[in-house]
């Protein structure tokens, strides 16, 4: 096999992995939003996270009821500071 071929297949492959990188990371986001009242704290971490990135007025309803639902102080916080950052941004 020649030099070119390698390096045309190598590169291939590296856009192929990316490509699947992308789809992957993509569906788990999607899956987060709906993990925000989940039994995992990794998830619901998971959750905040992807909701950090949707301001608006239903995000920050959500979040409300999230806050008052949590009972781990680390992730009760994170939410507590994401609803301040959404009626911020709503103001």
């Amino acid at each position: 096999m020649s030099s070119a071929a390698r390096v045309r297949l190598v590169g291939i492959g590296f856009v192929g992995g990316f490509a699947a990188g992308i789809f992957v990371w993509g569906t788990q986001v999607q899956r987060s939003k709906h993990d925000l009242f989940s039994r995992s704290p990794v998830r619901r971490l998971a959750a905040l996270g992807y909701l950090s990135g949707k301001p608006g007025v239903e995000t920050a309803r959500l979040l409300t009821d999230y806050v008052r639902w949590e009972t781990r102080p680390a992730l009760r916080m994170r939410g507590q500071r994401l609803l301040r950052r959404m009626k911020a941004y709503l103001d």
